[in-house]
């Protein structure tokens, strides 16, 4: 196998469950140092295996994943799927990552001051001993967020991390991200927000089960590569200066909503 010279990289990567039907079929992604990439696809299209896949969680049926020798990753999940009436503080969530199997960690002063950093960093000063179900959505993101960051990772991936939150907190949430990216961490995340979140970052992969298109977004998010990767026709409108990702319609889809006035009797 020749060496690898990216960070991660999958090569003709096929996984598939229990020797079922695959959900990837020879995917190649090479992930290289600074790059801020959004996976996008439908439901079922393979992206949280994706994931799963690049971070070792998942074997592959046929194909590989390479990871440069001593790589740290961190990992920030949905917060829908995620339990929150653990009882669990938000520093005390952010130091579980250093946990190694132990419930509750202990730690010491010096790392007590690496999590009030990392929560200073996010925008989390003062929350520290909050319970982690008192937080709004965005602040939720954001602790763990800052769990993967205690983690010293030096690529991060993030499944859905604008889902279910309003759209003020997800341009936050992008903004937070873009400027890590600049501060030089990796990040690969996967979203299905093609205009709040994929038209704004640098490159874009369309996946459905296989690799529809990769690149800039406006090379990538074009109505054939999303038609092919969405299964239903699709526009780009240009609005104020931005590109927008919009259902095309058909005749089937116009209805008249007018009212209809019957004459007197």
């Amino acid at each position: 196998m020749p060496e690898i010279t990216s960070l991660l990289a999958a090569d003709n990567l096929t996984v598939s469950y229990d020797g079922g039907h695959p959900v990837l079929v020879d995917v190649d992604l090479s992930i290289d140092a600074g790059d801020l990439i959004g996976i996008v696809g439908p439901s079922g299209s393979g992206k949280s295996t994706l994931l799963k896949a690049l971070l070792g969680n998942v074997p592959a049926t046929n194909g590989a994943v390479r990871r440069r020798a001593g790589l740290s990753v961190g990992f920030v999940p949905q917060v829908e799927r995620i339990d929150w009436n653990f009882p669990v503080t938000v520093a005390e969530c952010v130091s579980m990552a250093r946990a190694k199997g132990l419930r509750m960690p202990w730690i010491g002063k010096a790392e007590r001051r690496e999590v009030e950093d990392v929560l200073g960093r996010l925008g989390l000063d003062g929350l520290g001993s909050r319970h982690i179900r008192d937080l709004s959505g965005g602040q939720q993101q954001r602790v763990f967020l800052a769990r993967a960051l205690f983690t010293e990772a030096e690529v991060i991936f993030l499944d859905e991390p604008t889902s279910g939150l309003d759209v003020k907190t997800r341009h936050e949430v992008l903004h937070l991200l873009g400027d890590l990216n600049e501060a030089g961490l990796t990040i690969v995340l996967t979203t299905h927000d093609l205009n709040g979140i994929a038209t704004h970052l640098p490159t874009v992969l369309c996946l459905n089960r296989e690799v529809i298109g990769a690149g800039a977004p406006e090379d990538v998010l074009v109505p054939e590569v999303l038609e092919r990767t969405f299964g239903s026709p699709m526009e780009v409108l240009e609005h104020g200066g931005m590109r927008v990702v919009v259902d095309a319609p058909t005749d089937g889809d116009v209805i008249d909503l007018r009212r209809q006035t019957k004459e007197p009797a």
